[in-house]
């Protein structure tokens, strides 16, 4: 089904760029502006300046964020600090990380992946995209002609097909190992052997391929690879920008992890958050975790506990400012299937997502599609105590805490042809980007 192959990578240059820290960085969509503002101080050839260049104020058509990376990208290709690799390779990666106090390595083939429309089935997505970042990672793909960060996407691979690269690699030493910004050890081996692709081109033949993160850059993919079979007497088949470059990893990885994205509200009305309560009573069973003063930290404590053991029933926590409770809200049976049946999938009622966009924000506190898509009136954060500390201090007014989307979930869901709410995953850790870059000329 999906058609998988090595492709030269462009790289950074060893005899150039001694310390990979310094010019990698997280996904440009999870980047805040002061850490771009710190990516561009760490190293000046930094890959911020190729995926989130800053703006100026004497931008213009011919001088702006898309052209100045396109001009640094080729000045960094000409000066040798980046390098093309001379033979085509998949490229096997390894991050080791923490979380919930235990140690993981997860893997990843790095490959070009051939584009195929969502409606063949082959690739499939699970989130909802928005036309505003398209077109804007549109610009940067036309003024580059270089996929600069992987799109990541999962598969099912109870036969580990990974296996076949990990043996090949790990009895070597990798071409690239460092400790990236967040203390995560990043290792990268390329793999040219032509009998160890061609056994891996055949295995991922059967596979299908689910997208975890990087949804509008793939959708971007497809319309430019469209603009230029369109508009291009040469256009053929083995152009490159049939290919995207995607980082691969197994469901079945001990190391794939998703984390919960939970929702702060820091501008809705202080009479919405006065009535919430209340309220919600006629759709959830509500558990209440009170505290006294000084004892917030043992009852959020208590709270996330209890809360990822009902990870079963779409659960909601709750804390707001000014109050000394945690809630829990667990929805009752049959109200999903009651308001939402004629509307909404199976697979799609069941998630505690959907009952928080759908139930609690649009039905009892009134939002909109475009509240809901406005980041002003909804941040996101993965981690619990962080959560709970922006409403404590003040700088949020509610918070919604949820448990983590899982897997089968996002399978689920993706097969039957739908959408998860926007932010329904948080696959840990991202895959970082300056690794590996993909030319599509």
């Amino acid at each position: 089904m999906a058609k998988i192959i090595p492709f030269q990578g462009v790289v950074y240059n060893k005899d150039k760029i001694d310390d990979m820290a310094s010019v990698t960085t997280p996904p440009y969509d999870v980047i805040s502006s002061k850490e771009r503002d710190d990516f561009y101080e760490r190293h000046p050839q930094n890959i911020i300046r190729l995926i989130l260049n800053r703006a100026e104020s004497t931008d213009s058509e011919s001088d702006n964020p898309h052209t100045r990376a396109a001009a640094n990208l080729n000045n960094w290709l000409s000066d040798g600090v980046l390098v093309r690799d001379e033979e085509p390779a998949f490229y096997l990666t390894a991050v080791d990380f923490e979380a919930a106090g235990r140690t993981f390595t997860r893997y990843g083939l790095i490959a070009a992946v051939g584009l195929e429309p969502f409606d063949k089935g082959v690739i499939l997505p699970h989130e909802t995209t928005f036309s505003k970042v398209k077109s804007e990672r549109l610009g940067l793909i036309q003024a580059c002609k270089a996929n600069l960060s992987c799109i990541f996407s999962i598969y099912s691979d109870k036969e580990n097909v990974l296996e076949t690269l990990k043996a090949a690699a790990l009895e070597n030493d990798p071409d690239m190992d460092f400790v990236d910004t967040d203390g995560l050890r990043q290792r990268l081996w390329k793999i040219v052997d032509k009998e160890v692709q061609a056994r891996v081109i055949t295995a991922m033949e059967k596979r299908r391929l689910y997208i975890a993160d990087g949804h509008h850059r793939y959708e971007t993919a497809l319309n430019y690879r469209d603009r230029l079979k369109n508009n291009s007497d040469d256009f053929s088949d083995d152009h490159p920008a049939n290919f995207i470059m995607m980082y691969l990893c197994s469901m079945e990885d001990p190391g794939m992890i998703i984390l919960p994205a939970h929702r702060l509200l820091p501008e809705i009305d202080n009479s919405k958050i006065e009535s919430f309560i209340e309220k919600a009573e006629t759709c959830f069973n509500i558990t209440t975790i009170g505290f006294n003063e000084g004892e917030l930290h043992a009852a959020g404590d208590e709270f996330i506990t209890s809360l990822r053991m009902k990870s079963a029933t779409p659960t909601i926590g709750v804390f707001m400012k000014d109050t000394k409770a945690f809630y829990q809200l667990t929805v009752k049976p049959g109200i999903m299937d009651e308001m939402f049946g004629n509307e909404l999938h199976a697979s799609l009622r069941e998630l505690d997502v959907t009952v928080l966009t759908r139930l609690i924000l649009k039905e009892i506190l009134g939002f909109d599609q475009e509240m809901l898509d406005d980041k002003k009136q909804i941040n996101f954060v993965s981690d619990d105590n962080l959560a709970i500390d922006k409403i404590s201090s003040g700088e949020s007014k509610i918070a919604f805490i949820l448990n983590s989307t899982r897997m089968e979930q996002v399978q689920r869901v993706a097969e039957a042809g739908y959408t998860m709410p926007r932010k329904s995953t948080y696959f840990y850790p991202k895959v970082i980007t300056g690794q590996v870059i993909n030319k599509l000329s």
